[in-house]
């Protein structure tokens, strides 16, 4: 089992910055891809960005150049900076572990790979 909690949510103008954090526990955190996925009011849950175990990344085209995943596997925390956020950006969001079964340079993109899932943080962007 691996025990996800994220943290660093909040309401935050548009145009401004959060750092979200993901803290990991219970088994060896460099084993696991991980992502940060993302439900807006009356959406479908979607992804955002991913990392492999060993730090390749992968982002949707709606955050490119504005948000910027990373992990510690040291700290087993993983991050997601969000800069130049939108109203659009609001919702809850979610991060996701999957034993990286297929190495340290492969990421997961559908929510169905991954098996472990934190409660959530609520990010509201005001315009």
């Amino acid at each position: 089992q691996v025990q996800l909690v994220e943290s660093g949510g909040g309401l935050v103008q548009a145009g401004g910055s959060l750092s979200l954090s993901c803290a990991a526990s219970g088994r060896i955190f460099s084993d696991y891809a991980m992502a940060w996925f993302r439900q807006g009011p009356g959406k479908e849950r979607e992804l955002v960005a991913a990392i492999s175990s060993g730090g390749i990344t992968t982002y949707a085209d709606s955050v490119k150049g504005r948000f910027t995943i990373s992990r510690d596997n040291a700290e087993n925390t993983l991050y997601l900076q969000m800069n130049s956020l939108k109203p659009e950006d609001t919702a809850v969001y979610y991060c996701a572990a999957a034993a990286a079964i297929y190495g340290s340079l492969y990421y997961f993109r559908g929510r169905n790979e991954y098996d472990y899932w934190g409660q959530g943080t609520q990010v509201t962007v005001s315009s």
